[in-house]
């Protein structure tokens, strides 16, 4: 928690953690100011908005269609395949990525071209990558979700399926009116642990993806990697510090808020 005394300062090497000189919040009002912030926070709140919305509700589906295989070996033989991404390393994405998308010899540029389309640069259009991020970040999480909410699905008592079969429910009605139902503890739990973190970006992902090409940060830019350049780059530590300090205070206020919501609505879903 010391560390949150450079978020104030500008930070000199010479003087050290200390003898640096105490700015108040003008590093903060830079941020504000500057409109650097609300890029950022757009950028990574809307991202993780992305990855958990979609994530969650494809590792639910397949969550759900694995549990409806008959051909358990078959069952397990997917899950392995599924689950594997999980363990590849960003490092390996990027490569996949750059494979796909380089315009001189990546995939689906020699497909355009034996086509006889026009050569598409993803490095130059900062629009193309959302939807690429996004898909990366849903493939590697997809595995390792399903099985979470493969395992709830596991732990319901045949007794509901039974009775619901009895009484003429169609496969379908009993996926929405008892698995469903019952997947709603385990998906608002997660929902609200990975709340916490909207603002904590997935720092290998982009820097894999995009590393530092400055033409495509309007939408692929988060807090995180700008944390990184100015630490790295350009060795503003007290700016690269208050943005992570808004960071944190910020995901700390939004679980403290949506955590009173949800108990009001739902104390069982609650947190705390």
């Amino acid at each position: 928690m010391a560390g949150i005394w450079l978020a104030f300062t500008r930070f000199d090497f010479r003087l050290g953690f200390f003898g640096s000189p105490f700015v108040g919040l003008d590093n903060f009002q830079y941020l504000f100011k500057s409109g650097i912030l609300w890029q950022l926070v757009r950028n990574t709140v809307l991202y993780n908005l992305a990855f958990l919305i979609i994530g969650n509700i494809l590792q639910i589906v397949c969550a759900i269609f694995l549990s409806e295989l008959m051909n358990k070996l078959f069952v397990k033989i997917s899950q392995s395949v599924i689950f594997l991404p999980y363990f590849i390393s960003m490092v390996l994405v990027g490569l996949f990525s750059y494979a796909l998308f380089n315009v001189d010899n990546g995939l689906i540029n020699t497909v355009l071209r034996s086509l006889g389309l026009q050569d598409y640069n993803f490095y130059l259009n900062a629009n193309a990558w959302p939807p690429i991020i996004i898909a990366f970040q849903v493939w590697k999480g997809l595995g390792y979700g399903s099985i979470i909410y493969l395992s709830v699905i596991s732990g319901i008592e045949t007794d509901y399926y039974e009775a619901a079969r009895i009484d003429g429910a169609t496969k379908w009605q009993q996926i929405r009116y008892l698995t469903l139902p019952m997947l709603k503890p385990t998906f608002m739990l997660l929902f609200m642990f990975n709340l916490g973190s909207i603002l904590k970006g997935q720092f290998q992902l982009f820097y894999q993806l995009i590393g530092d090409n400055g033409l495509l940060y309007s939408t692929t830019d988060i807090i995180d990697t700008y944390v990184y350049r100015a630490l790295t780059v350009n060795f503003d530590i007290g700016m690269g510090s208050a943005a992570g300090v808004f960071q944190s205070v910020f995901g700390f206020v939004l679980v403290i808020t949506v955590n009173a919501i949800v108990r009001k609505l739902n104390k069982e879903y609650a947190l705390f």
